[in-house]
């Protein structure tokens, strides 16, 4: 429906404003070797990059970019695990648990690590072989079991290394004097540039396919107008970006907001909806998973979005 198509809008343009954290390795690198500007100057001037790399209309021209950016992203990652194995202090130094009232922040930020199935599922569509996705050897299972490793991997040791003290970006902790530190801020500054396009994907594909394509398939300008709608997501991208000054709280509100109805609870209800009621398994095993799963979501909906929005309320004041 429009309804569930513009839902899925609102996790999307969210993921899209962590490319100011782009800004933010630019200016950590420019500040030391060039000159001091502010962040909000750093995002402007890279708009018009970002609106070039946006033109791209076909998602196969952008799996090179795709490619690439994950190589880099090892390398990048790679560079951290080094600074953080070096002098790691030992693991009877930190808490073993967290504050419970912290949960929120976890919950909200794991979640908004499940952004990319919008991306994911518009990548089904245009497989050439659709159904080597799923499955238990799919590659949507090989590529996920790698990222979580990838996630627990650098999330743990890098707690270790760098306790409280870890900032929202773990490539801010890096030492500011070396050089090798400091260019990985500008690996992953490249990264996030180059995948840009990829992650615009979707929002660009719901937004003109449901409310432009119908007004204008038959017009002469077809193509410009889908070029100013291409442009004017990325300004909405860059005046998001610019104008959350606090990223970190804000990533966990629309993760507890937007992603425990529509990453957990909404495909739960979809799956009774296609199974029901007699394709629900042995004693009905995937209606109670599914249950559970709907009573999770719900749970982190409402504690998430609550906590959240507190702890923002308390950062501004």
């Amino acid at each position: 429906t429009d309804c569930g198509r513009f839902y899925d809008l609102i996790p999307t343009r969210h993921l899209l404003c962590i490319h100011c954290l782009r800004a933010t390795n630019v200016k950590q690198v420019a500040d030391i070797y060039w000159t001091v500007l502010d962040v909000r100057i750093w995002s402007l001037i890279l708009l018009l990059p970002l609106i070039a790399i946006n033109m791209i209309r076909n998602l196969k021209l952008l799996a090179p970019f795709s490619q690439g950016a994950n190589i880099i992203t090892f390398v990048g990652i790679s560079i951290v695990m080094y600074y953080v194995f070096r002098d790691i202090p030992p693991m009877s130094t930190r808490e073993y648990a967290g504050e419970l009232r912290n949960f929120s922040l976890f919950f909200g930020t794991t979640l908004f690590a499940l952004e990319a199935v919008g991306v994911i599922i518009a990548l089904e569509n245009n497989m050439q072989t659709p159904k080597s996705f799923g499955g238990y050897t799919g590659v949507l299972n090989k590529g996920m079991t790698v990222i979580v490793l990838l996630y627990v991997f650098v999330g743990f040791f890098g707690y270790i290394k760098y306790g409280p003290a870890c900032l929202g970006s773990i490539t801010l902790n890096l030492p500011s004097e070396e050089i090798l530190a400091q260019s990985v801020n500008v690996i992953f500054a490249v990264a996030i540039f180059i995948t840009y396009a990829l992650q615009c994907y979707v929002p660009v594909e719901i937004i003109w396919s449901t409310y432009m394509k119908k007004k204008y398939e038959h017009s002469e300008h077809k193509l410009f107008y889908e070029y100013i709608m291409r442009i004017c997501v990325v300004i909405v991208t860059f005046l998001l970006a610019v104008a959350i000054p606090r990223l970190g709280l804000f990533i966990s509100l629309f993760g507890a907001l937007c992603l425990s109805a529509l990453g957990i609870a909404f495909p739960a209800i979809i799956e009774i909806c296609v199974l029901w009621p007699d394709n629900l398994g042995k004693f009905n095993y995937v209606l109670w998973r599914d249950l559970l799963l709907i009573l999770f979501g719900i749970v982190g909906l409402v504690v998430g979005t609550g906590t959240a929005l507190m702890d923002i309320i308390t950062s501004f004041q």
